[in-house]
């Protein structure tokens, strides 16, 4: 063999086994709804953080080699962590949200970041329906 078809050889090993180091990663997004019928016009909630942030970062080596993806939950995460108040057990929900995806591409890797940002609003009474929450006497 000659010294170009043994450099031949060896460039397509190398780029055979350099391909099968590469991973795929995929942008998680939730496309199901558990959205409810609420209406935020009448006075049945408070603010309890307006513009509240969550984010979430990565490592890509080389800018396209994805060693660690920033996470939508780990984002969701931080965003309820920044409001500073126990939201368990309380009727709340995420209102005006928003993600921003960017990345910084350095030389030898990029960093890729996830923000979310959302209004934190607690629901605080049924606004007046008419139907009473008290049982009727005499039955």
């Amino acid at each position: 063999m000659t010294n170009l078809t043994k450099l031949l050889l060896s460039l397509t090993a190398l780029l055979t086994a350099s391909g099968s180091l590469i991973g795929c990663s995929s942008n998680g997004v939730m496309p199901q709804s558990t959205a409810t019928a609420v209406s935020l016009k009448e006075n049945n909630y408070k603010v309890i953080k307006a513009g509240a942030r969550g984010h979430s970062t990565g490592f890509y080596l080389l800018g396209f080699i994805p060693i660690v993806s920033p996470n939508y939950a780990d984002a969701k995460s931080s965003l309820y962590t920044a409001v500073g108040e126990q939201l368990e057990g309380r009727s709340i929900a995420l209102a005006n949200q928003t993600q921003d995806h960017s990345t910084i591409y350095l030389i030898l890797f990029s960093i890729p970041r996830l923000v979310v940002t959302a209004d934190i609003v607690e629901f605080t009474h049924a606004a007046s329906t008419g139907i009473s929450a008290t049982p009727a006497h005499g039955a």
